[in-house]
């Protein structure tokens, strides 16, 4: 998934941002700055970061009028260090300030996101196993947010629930039991993902056929055990409480994928900054 900004939802979300922001105007800026001054200024990293959300910049001056200037130094995925420039405007003084906490706001949360996926990524490195996003994302920002933690190297699960069968505990006591859940998901005509939290639950998810098994909250050791037992039967995914500190000695376990929401909804905003100076 790379950024595109031309996304109905995408622009619909920093359309959103600004008028949360802006409101009927800049007060401070409207009284304080003249209209007619002329300003540039630049964005810069002020810790080791993996960018993302950087091509959102000329949407969101594009939704206030336009910039005279804008140049992106840098694109998301790639890394930064305490002082890299990461991007450049010039233009009306007033824009590029009513511009400034958006614009921010949206690159520090997104590379925060992209900065975490990296370090997942990076604690694996040398397994078969690749991680997952989830779900587990801010409301209305989920396209964003994938395309952050795609940014830092982690696969794209579902984008929601309209794109996949994935049939989880709840689904497994509503339908009445994981057979009853199968044999019904198999009319879609798409692969069906079940999750299964007791060997029991393996076994018959196993016998009904099920290609892609979902294996929740385990230990490390628990996980090598079930994926021998599997022997290859199914795709293998783990889930549930899996930390940067303990990714490693999950993949290590031999599953094919770990989803980790803490991707999206534990990343914490990375330190980036603005400087204006007047033409």
């Amino acid at each position: 998934m790379t950024f595109d900004v031309s996304h109905p939802e995408i622009r619909d979300a920093v359309r959103r941002a600004l008028e949360e922001d802006i409101g009927p105007g800049d007060v401070t800026s409207q009284y304080t700055v003249p209209a007619d001054l002329k300003a540039s200024g630049g964005f810069y990293a002020r810790e080791p970061i993996t960018l993302a959300g950087i091509e959102l910049l000329p949407l969101i001056y594009e939704l206030r009028g336009g910039v005279d200037e804008l140049h992106l130094i840098k694109k998301s995925g790639d890394s930064a260090v305490p002082g890299d420039l990461l991007a450049t405007v010039a233009g009306r003084a007033r824009t590029l300030l009513e511009c400034e906490r958006v614009a921010l706001n949206f690159m520090q949360r997104l590379s925060g996101v992209a900065t975490l996926a990296r370090r997942y990524t990076k604690a694996m490195e040398g397994t078969r196993c690749r991680i997952l996003d989830t779900r587990k994302t801010t409301p209305g920002l989920r396209r964003l947010e994938k395309m952050a933690a795609a940014a830092g190297g982690v696969t794209n699960h579902r984008l929601g629930l309209f794109d996949a069968i994935l049939i989880k505990n709840n689904h497994i006591t509503a339908a009445g039991g994981i057979r009853a859940a199968v044999e019904r998901a198999r009319a879609a005509g798409i692969p069906v993902e079940v999750e299964v939290r007791t060997r029991e639950e393996l076994d018959e998810a196993l016998a009904c056929g099920v290609t892609h098994l979902l294996l929740d909250n385990l230990t490390p050791d628990q996980a090598k055990e079930w994926i021998s037992y599997i022997n290859g039967r199914a795709t293998v995914e783990l889930s549930g409480g899996i930390a940067l500190d303990t990714v490693r000695s999950y993949a290590e376990a031999g599953p094919d994928f770990i989803s980790c929401g803490a991707i999206t909804h534990s990343a914490t905003a990375v330190d980036i900054n603005f400087r204006l100076q007047w033409q």
